[in-house]
């Protein structure tokens, strides 16, 4: 297979390097950040696409896994994506509205294809009549030139009635169900959904651009899993081709899927979580074993410090109690920013270089952190290690000063008992972002 024209990388301005976080200020009265480093998501949706060695899809889906959708679709472009991908309409329209802002052009103005495309994939579920209405988000799709995904006859049927009120053909990427049992049209289906995409090809309403998939433990290197669903997907294309449909973009490898599985990396792969910097599985290989930068760093200021007795309990319910006189910290991040309650006298940190963690119960806005005994061994009083105002780290990426005391998200995750693109992925939308180590530069600038 080789790729479709739409996939090669589009000349965009290159990513200039920058390390200061100077202009990474607290905005107003916010007490923490999440500070994002674009040159790390650059670095590493370079490096992934050279070990791909295809054109590559930018996953910048749920606000770029927390990350911030404008920022980090600029940048990934600047890189060399040439396709960004969201999961939600709503997304996608969002995206093309900051694109058109930033002046990136549309592919619709653009005929040798040197435009980046947007691909999404969850469409609200409407009959054809609703889908033919003036507010209609189908139609909304389709005026924003966006790519779109079906996998059943009724979204074909919706799509189809808004494309005959809008006047514009719909781009279509079929998807498969190749074994992960959730999105994407079942072997038994796929002969009557292709029949049907085949005619309203010959009546161009439609182009049938992509045929693709997921695969469910492409993390997992030594499993059989993906040769099935790769066998599953070449079955898949037979049925297609009989129809009469010759897609010319397959693609099927999301990050785990290009790094350990080279025969599922096809004309297309989609970068989600090793743009961001972390591993799909570290167990099997971390962020530093693959090259990659975790871009995420949230901090905070304590903005509390108190001596309590030994066996005084901490937060509700009591949980943690002093096992001598302790210092202790108050941080104003809880679970209402995206902290997860399940880090509850788990949740690792780092203050300077005291590495620590949260003691008591995640609340709603704020956490309570160990900052070590408040007497030494002759019952002499021991001075507070930190400080009011000092910044307090729950993750980033080690290679500061500070190293030693800063965590990652994969140890959150393993504290929690999660993975961590959720520990990213949740942080709230009350954390500011601010953004570090890339600049624009020429005709699209970042928000």
């Amino acid at each position: 297979m080789t790729a479709a024209a739409t996939t090669t990388p589009p000349t965009l301005p290159t990513v200039a390097p920058t390390t200061s976080t100077a202009r990474c200020p607290l905005p107003g009265a916010a007490t923490s950040r999440a500070v994002i480093d674009l040159g790390a998501i650059a670095h590493n949706g370079s490096l992934l696409a050279q070990a791909a060695g295809v054109p590559w899809m930018a996953v910048v889906k749920a606000d770029a896994y927390g990350h911030g959708l404008g920022p980090v679709a600029l940048t990934a472009l600047s890189a060399g994506a040439s396709w960004l991908g969201v999961a939600q309409l709503a997304e996608a329209l969002t995206l093309r509205s900051l694109l058109d802002e930033a002046g990136v052009p549309r592919p619709a103005g653009e005929p040798s294809g040197r435009a980046p495309r947007v691909l999404t994939w969850l469409l609200p579920v409407m009959d054809p009549a609703r889908a033919a209405a003036q507010d209609s988000p189908l139609r909304a799709a389709l005026a924003a030139d966006l790519d779109l995904s079906v996998s059943s006859l009724s979204q074909l049927d919706a799509l189809l009635a808004a494309v005959r009120a809008q006047g514009i053909p719909a781009r279509l990427h079929l998807k498969v169900d190749t074994g992960m049992s959730r999105g994407g049209a079942m072997e038994e289906d796929l002969p009557a959904l292709a029949a049907a995409l085949k005619r309203a090809v010959d009546e161009g309403t439609v182009d049938v651009v992509g045929l693709w998939s997921h695969l469910s433990r492409a993390d997992e290197p030594t499993s059989s899993s993906t040769e099935e669903h790769l066998g599953r997907y070449r079955g898949a294309e037979r049925i297609v081709r009989e129809a009469g449909l010759n897609p010319p973009i397959h693609h099927l490898a999301a990050t785990g899927g290009l790094l350990w599985h080279p025969g599922a990396r096809m004309d297309l792969v989609r970068v989600g979580i090793g743009l961001y910097g972390l591993s799909p599985d570290p167990r099997v290989a971390t962020s530093a074993e693959l090259g990659l930068r975790p871009a995420m760093r949230l901090e905070s200021a304590l903005v509390q410090v108190k001596r309590i007795d030994a066996g005084q309990a901490v937060s509700y319910g009591g949980t943690w109690s002093a096992p001598a006189d302790r210092w202790v910290g108050l941080v104003p991040l809880g679970y209402s920013d995206g902290v997860p309650r399940a880090a509850s006298s788990a949740g690792p940190v780092g203050v300077g270089g005291l590495r620590t963690s949260i003691v008591g119960r995640v609340c709603m806005d704020q956490v309570v952190i160990d900052l070590g005994p408040a007497r030494d061994e002759t019952g002499a009083p021991l001075p507070a290690p930190a400080a009011v105002g000092d910044t307090v780290v729950l993750w980033g990426a080690p290679g500061s000063s500070e190293q030693e005391a800063i965590p990652t998200a994969d140890e959150w995750a393993q504290a929690c008992g999660t993975i961590n693109y959720e520990i990213v992925t949740r942080l709230g939308a009350r954390i500011p972002r601010c953004y570090i180590g890339a600049d624009s530069g020429g005709d699209y600038a970042l928000p």
